[in-house]
C-alpha cells in the first residue's frame, strides 16, 4: 500500500492518502452540503458517510493532522446549518482521536470563512520529519509538501504538491473508480499528487484521455506523465499503473 517510488512515504486509502513523512492524513473535496443540495442521496445520509469514514481512516493512521484540500463545502453563497454541524461533527471526530483538523480553501468555499469558526488556509505546508518513529520512513528531512486545492498556481514553493479539485476517475472496461495521480518533477520540478473526490455523491472526471487543459488545473502541465493509483478496498493495496501517455495506448 505504499506509494510509487518517487513517494516512499505515501500511502494509499479509499479516498485518501497518509503522508508519512509529516504524518499527516489528506483529503480532498468533502463538498459538504452537496446532498442537500440536490436531488443524489446515500443511504446512509452524508454526514453520517463523511464522519464513519474519516473517522476510520483517523483510526487506522492515527496522524497529527487531518488536511482537507479544498472544496470543503459545496454551496458558493452560503453555508447552511446542517453543513455547518457536519463540519463540526468532522472536528469532532478529529479532537476525540488527537487530531489536528486543517482546511484548505477551494473555490467552492467563498462562504466558508464566514461560517467556520476555526481558520481556513490557501494551503498548509507539511514538513517531514514529523512521522512517528515506529512509522514508515520518511523521505528525507528537508521535503516539504505543500497541499492546496489545485484551482490556482500555489503561492509556496514546496519539493511536493498534494492537491484534488479534479475530482480524478479511471474507467477501466466500463467500470469507473476514483483514483490518485502522481507525477515526478511534473510541477517546476517539484512531484504532484492528486488525490480523489472524498465525498461519494460526484461522479467525477474520468482522465483516461484527458489532456493537460481538461483538468483545469495549473498544477497539470502534462497529464502524459501522470500515473494512476487505484486503491483496491477488497484487497486493500493500491494499484500502480503506467503513466497516461502509455495507459492511453493500452487501452
Amino acid at each position: 500500500m505504499t506509494g510509487p517510488p518517487h513517494a516512499p512515504d505515501a500511502e494509499f486509502a479509499e479516498r485518501a492518502v497518509y503522508l508519512a513523512g509529516p504524518d499527516a492524513l489528506v483529503v480532498a473535496d468533502l463538498h459538504v452540503g452537496r446532498g442537500e443540495a440536490s436531488a443524489v442521496s446515500l443511504p446512509l445520509g452524508e454526514r453520517a458517510d463523511l464522519t464513519d469514514r474519516l473517522a476510520a481512516l483517523l483510526d487506522r493512521f492515527e496522524p497529527a493532522t487531518l488536511v482537507v484540500a479544498g472544496d470543503v463545502v459545496h454551496t458558493f453563497d452560503r453555508v447552511s446549518d446542517r453543513a455547518a454541524e457536519t463540519l463540526r461533527a468532522v472536528r469532532e471526530a478529529c479532537s476525540a482521536r488527537g487530531a489536528e483538523l486543517r482546511l484548505v480553501a477551494g473555490n467552492h468555499d467563498t462562504a466558508l470563512a464566514a461560517a467556520w469558526d476555526g481558520p481556513v488556509s490557501d494551503s498548509v505546508v507539511l514538513e517531514a520529519g514529523a512521522s512517528r518513529p515506529e512509522g514508515p520512513e520518511s523521505d528525507g528531512p528537508s521535503r516539504t509538501t505543500v497541499v492546496c486545492h489545485g484551482h490556482e498556481p500555489p503561492s509556496a514553493p514546496a519539493d511536493r504538491y498534494v492537491f484534488g479539485h479534479v475530482h480524478p476517475t479511471i474507467e477501466i472496461e466500463g467500470d469507473r473508480r476514483p483514483c490518485f495521480l502522481s507525477g515526478a518533477g511534473a510541477y517546476r520540478g517539484a512531484d504532484v499528487l492528486l488525490v480523489p473526490a472524498f465525498t461519494r455523491l460526484a461522479a467525477g472526471v474520468a482522465v483516461n484521455r484527458l489532456r493537460a487543459d481538461g483538468f483545469d488545473s495549473p498544477l497539470v502541465t502534462d497529464a502524459a506523465d501522470l500515473a494512476p493509483i487505484v486503491y483496491d478496498g477488497g484487497s486493500e493495496e493500491a494499484l500502480l499503473f503506467p503513466p497516461l501517455g502509455e495507459f492511453r495506448e493500452l487501452l
